[in-house]
């Protein structure tokens, strides 16, 4: 974080405020003491937290109230500052100063405080006794350190707390009251668990605990500090690790251990890399990288987002069944805040295949909601890239693909259209998404294939999809295929001034294909294939299409896009 990190002091008179401040800026006592320290920043390069400090001053004698409100409200963290041999300056913490801070920073979201016994050179007995009951009693106080601005005792170790107390704070972490973590914390360090557990056996491993030191800390754990990581816990708790690994309960224990000890950085560390910000919610930055698309382009997953959505299925089908049960989809979108998917996705086709098919259509019609979702699987981390963002590729401009009469596009997108009885045709359930269809409002919008659709027992349907193409398509570059639904039933004459076979000779296209789903056999795939060829050479659109050549090797790469789309549909046809 480059941004300064305000610092106030308050204090009662005479308890040696300004002495501190001064006493750290020049590395010795000053002979006279102002009333008021002026404002001072400490760069960052000379600071452990690598931030800047802006520690700013506050005076009884030459201040207002109205002053002392202003500076409340701009800090990041307070320091209170009492005298250890002063009884009244320590009870003015309670009585005054800490009510005053809280009715002045809204609740939700405190200051942290530091409490500061100034003059312990004066004293042989330490103030701890009565300040501990004080920090039991007041969760915003972050810790207490003594210290001495004549002898300079503890004077930089004041303000390396006050920055600790802004950049890791205890507050989101860990209840006092309770010793334990704070609800919110244990979710969030569960999630980074699971993510971490690569085989989703329940421990994290000698090399999975490896690649989570090295991810968060740029350094593996040597064997014995590995042994020495997992004794400690042992000790403390019988389940902590079990098969010579780190169990769940283990993995918070060490957190909690850690905060308990102060060192609250190192369960910061591991949060902020995982995308975590001070109120241990995912960041936007995290969630939704930089990506930009320009006009005409779409996106798609790589090849490594593949492998590592096969990862991800292959982690959570424990029973090697080549599907995800609804309680095993359910173990795998524990890392999400909530379940992406719908009670209807299990109707709808086997989770072996939805898994892919989701994130495929996903990343094409909202990349966004894509790259969220990557990022609550941990893609960034797992596979060691700056951000998900590097799952995706982004195609080229699709008038190249027409100038090259090539594309490098795997995915794309088809428009069903049709009417029947009067009514608009839609083509329901995830086939229509596997091909990225639309309905017919909004047929204007950008597509690579047009499928037009008519019913052959109605007299009234090719009527609609005639007058479609030539409103929309006629004069347009993107491919369109008739096709005569319902082929099974008698086909009777269309009340359109051509017939569908006249009307595709005429105008250059394919003749109608037939197609129907009442049939005892499998459904044939030839009509996916050619919508998928079309889509793939768009420029051959208007070609001599009777060229039974042309098709054969084109539709040779296209079917592997197109078995897609057809087990789709087989999906459908089985539910209904």
């Amino acid at each position: 974080d480059n941004n300064n990190k305000y610092f106030s002091c308050t204090h009662a008179a005479k308890v040696g405020k300004t002495s501190l401040i001064m006493s750290l800026v020049s590395e010795e006592f000053p002979d006279e003491v102002p009333l008021r320290a002026e404002e001072i920043t400490i760069p960052a390069d000379v600071t452990p937290e690598r931030v800047p400090t802006h520690i700013v001053d506050y005076s009884e004698a030459e201040q207002s109230d109205e002053q002392l409100y202003q500076e409340i409200s701009k800090a990041n963290v307070i320091c209170i500052v009492y005298s250890v041999n002063n009884k009244k300056s320590i009870e003015k913490v309670t009585s005054h100063w800490i009510p005053l801070i809280n009715d002045r920073t809204d609740k939700d979201s405190r200051v942290p405080l530091i409490l500061v016994g100034n003059k312990s050179d004066l004293v042989e007995h330490s103030s701890m006794e009565t300040i501990l009951p004080i920090m039991n009693q007041y969760q915003d106080i972050e810790t207490c350190v003594e210290c001495s601005a004549k002898n300079l005792k503890n004077i930089s170790e004041l303000f390396y707390y006050a920055q600790k107390a802004v950049l890791h704070p205890t507050g989101p972490l860990y209840c006092p009251e309770e010793k334990e973590l704070k609800p919110s914390c244990i979710k969030s360090l569960t999630r980074i668990f699971k993510v971490s557990d690569l085989d989703n056996d329940g421990v994290l491993n000698d090399n999975e605990l490896n690649f989570f030191q090295r991810t968060c800390f740029n350094t593996p754990l040597a064997p014995q500090a590995l042994e020495d990581v997992k004794n400690v816990v042992k000790r403390n708790m019988s389940d902590g690790v079990k098969d010579n690994g780190l169990t769940l309960k283990g993995f918070l224990f060490l957190h909690t251990l850690f905060i308990q000890r102060g060192r609250h950085e190192t369960t910061w560390t591991v949060l902020r890399r995982f995308g975590y910000d001070d109120d241990l919610e995912l960041t936007q930055e995290y969630l939704f990288p930089l990506l930009k698309i320009p006009p005409d382009c779409t996106t798609e997953l790589n090849h490594n987002a593949y492998l590592f959505l096969q990862s991800v299925f292959d982690k959570h089908d424990k029973d090697r069944d080549c599907a995800l049960s609804p309680e095993e989809v359910k173990d795998l979108f524990k890392v999400f805040p909530y379940m992406p998917w719908g009670p209807d996705v299990n109707n709808t086709v086997s989770q072996s295949f939805i898994l892919g098919l989701d994130y495929v259509l996903t990343t094409y019609l909202d990349v966004q909601r894509s790259l969220e979702y990557l990022g609550y699987l941990g893609y960034s981390i797992i596979c060691e890239q700056e951000s998900q963002a590097a799952a995706i590729t982004v195609t080229r401009n699709k008038r190249i693909d027409l100038q090259k009469k090539q594309t490098q596009r795997s995915v794309f997108r088809c428009n069903v259209l049709g009417a029947f009885l009067g009514r608009n045709l839609q083509v329901s359930g995830k086939w229509k998404d596997c091909l990225i269809s639309t309905s017919s409002r909004r047929r204007t919008s950008p597509v690579d294939v047009v499928c037009l659709v008519y019913d052959v027992n109605n007299p009234r349907s090719f009527e609609y999809a005639a007058k479609v193409y030539k409103q929309y398509f006629i004069d347009s570059k993107t491919p369109c295929v008739v096709i005569a639904a319902k082929s099974d039933l008698h086909e009777v004459r269309q009340h359109y001034s051509l017939s569908p076979h006249e009307f595709c000779r005429k105008h250059k296209l394919h003749p109608p294909q037939p197609f129907t789903c009442n049939t005892t056999e499998a459904p044939s795939k030839d009509i996916y294939t050619r919508l998928t060829t079309m889509a793939m050479y768009p420029h051959m659109a208007q070609a001599d299409l009777k060229n039974s050549t042309f098709w054969l090797r084109a539709s040779v790469g296209a079917t592997v896009f197109a078995v897609l789309g057809f087990a789709m549909y087989r999906a459908l046809l089985k539910q209904r």
